[in-house]
């Protein structure tokens, strides 16, 4: 940086450096658009004794994905709906140059890794990106060498899996 300064200073510029952001502005920027109607978290546990909750899966979870990469951006999206109806969407803008194939396997891996936060062991996978979803299959090889390490990220999300699916569904019914 000093042997920036020496050169820029030769034209009559000066270099200023950004200066870090204090973690009160951040915190009060988060103050200010508190919610009204907030409740604090309660983490008072009343049956102390019980040793372990557990839930039984009649269906397997489903997970919806689909991106969308123009010139307004590049916004990803997924769904994830549990067994007994629940919807837990999840949404992202990317802010890098990506194509519409890029986008749909960044949708499925944020889904994919909801899931896996969420514990879930059998999993529907649906999409209307032919490519991804048949690559992911294995019907299709994958050679578009921007997508192949999306493949491998994908497929090592996978093993946290006992059973998953991917369906390929057209776009109109999506």
């Amino acid at each position: 940086m000093a042997r920036w300064q020496i050169l820029l200073s030769e034209f009559d510029i000066v270099y200023v450096g950004q200066k870090a952001i204090k973690g009160s502005a951040i915190t009060e920027f988060l103050a200010s658009r508190a919610l009204e109607d907030y409740e604090p978290l309660n983490f008072d546990f009343p049956n102390e004794e019980l040793m372990c909750v557990a839930t039984t899966e009649d269906y397997p979870w489903k997970l919806s994905l689909d991106g969308a990469s123009n010139a307004v951006g590049n916004r990803i999206g997924a769904v994830l709906v549990s067994s007994n109806g629940d919807y837990y969407p999840f949404t992202c803008k990317l802010y890098f140059d990506c194509t519409n194939n890029m986008v749909e396997y960044k949708a499925c891996i944020m889904g994919l890794r909801a899931a896996i936060e969420r514990g879930i062991r059998a999993l529907e996978v649906y999409g209307d990106s032919a490519l991804v979803i048949y690559q992911l299959k294995g019907e299709w090889e994958t050679r578009d060498p921007k997508l192949i390490n999306y493949r491998k990220v994908v497929l090592g999300l996978l093993e946290e899996f006992d059973d998953i699916t991917f369906n390929y569904i057209p776009r109109d019914e999506n």
